[in-house]
């Protein structure tokens, strides 16, 4: 009776955090893009739009290191539901601070600090309640749910917009207030890690040791190249499309196709690692991702460009969920939260300085050239992930 109680909780408590990364992902992602419909509404220069986009950056690299030293040191749970409550005030500050660019920035800024809050909790708590050995299955779950809730937000955005230009932010708004107070709830029915105790939390030797980990380095560059190779697919495939002669249809599909292979690889993650083992199946899905991105630029058939991005998309979601876990299981118990954080920083300082660097490329270079260019960068980055260790 009381294995199968056990196994019935663990399903339980798992929905539960799925749920809650699905939903977080569909506040955000539905926020992010009105944000800017509404500062369109407003007649804000282009020019702002790009500081408006910073406002929801900004936090996750002030705020990523303490919010992970807090969900060690109070629990996921309380950190999930402090994220949860600021996506509600984000949304509220939306509703109410919206009509000046800086109620905007102050309601971006909330946006980014809550996400961050909820985002920290999920991976820590998938950390600390994945048994050793199982942490590749449920990152590669977990990020699969965060995927889903990423595509399905701008189904919100549609459903308010119809065929106008410009779909009627108040109500979006409104109804991502809902969605975060939904969130709210199902913070609370997040389950509770087991809590080390103080002399075990010192005794892994806090951010210095964590930082001395052999590998750690490796993972951590790698994680940063392939999600800043991911925001330049978005970015610089339309660019190429319109430089190819390519409807923005196909390229859509092409986008699609790309963010389908990558929700496939993630959903089968733990399979592929006890297959081919974690390292190999890091180094090889990088290393395949970046031989697709160099063939992407060149002239070919629909057909088979629709395979590379397959090939490429396949690659590309091995890299998050696997440096996870590896993160996870090398940290030990009391830092996991402050391992993922400091994933976090990297990852959004790549995400803030490869994509401006790939700007000036392209200028001289075209879209081609960015795409080339990054394609070597995650080669690199496959090729240096030989250096981790085996087991994480």
């Amino acid at each position: 009776m009381g294995e199968p109680a056990a196994k019935g909780n663990r399903r339980y408590a798992m929905a539960v955090l799925l749920a809650h990364s699905a939903t977080t992902q569909i506040v955000t992602f539905v926020l992010r893009p009105t944000m800017s419909y509404r500062a369109i509404e407003l007649d804000v220069p282009p020019a702002w739009l790009g500081v408006l986009g910073a406002s929801f950056a900004i936090a996750p690299l002030l705020l990523a290191l303490p919010a992970g030293h807090a969900a060690d040191r109070y629990g996921e749970r309380r950190m999930a539901v402090a994220g949860a409550l600021t996506l509600t005030a984000a949304g509220a500050a939306f509703l109410a601070l919206g009509d000046s660019v800086p109620g905007l920035i102050v309601a971006g800024v909330l946006l980014g600090t809550g996400h961050l809050g909820c985002v920290i909790a999920q991976q820590a708590l998938v950390a600390n309640t994945t048994r050793r050995g199982g942490h590749d299955t449920a990152f590669g779950r977990y990020t699969f749910a965060a995927s889903l809730g990423q595509a399905a937000g701008p189904v919100l955005i549609s459903a308010f917009g119809g065929e106008r230009a410009i779909p009627d932010t108040e109500q979006i708004f409104l109804w991502s207030c809902g969605l975060a107070l939904l969130l709210v709830v199902l913070a609370a029915l997040l389950p509770r890690s087991p809590r080390p105790e103080t002399q075990d939390r010192e005794a892994g030797g806090g951010l210095r040791g964590l930082l001395r980990r052999p590998g750690l380095a490796h993972a951590l560059i790698t994680s940063c190249v392939v999600l800043a190779a991911v925001d330049i697919t978005l970015v610089y495939l339309p660019a190429l499309g319109t430089e190819h002669g390519l409807a923005a249809g196909t390229i859509g599909l092409l986008l699609t196709v790309r963010g389908l292979a990558s929700m496939v690889s993630r959903f089968f993650l733990g399979r592929l690692s006890r297959a081919l083992g974690r390292r190999r199946l890091l180094v090889g899905s990088t290393v395949a991702a970046a031989a697709a991105m160099l063939l992407t630029p060149l002239p070919m058939p629909l057909w088979l460009l629709v395979a590379v991005l397959v090939v490429l998309g396949f690659g590309l979601g091995v890299g998050q969920p696997m440096t996870m876990s590896w993160l996870a299981e090398s940290a030990p118990p009391g830092l996991r939260g402050r391992a993922m954080s400091l994933r976090l920083v990297g990852n959004r300082t790549g995400q803030l300085l490869l994509p401006g660097a790939a700007g000036l490329v392209a200028a001289g270079l075209g879209a081609a050239g960015v795409l080339m260019i990054t394609a070597l960068g995650l080669g690199w980055a496959g090729v240096a992930a030989r250096r981790l260790p085996v087991d994480g």
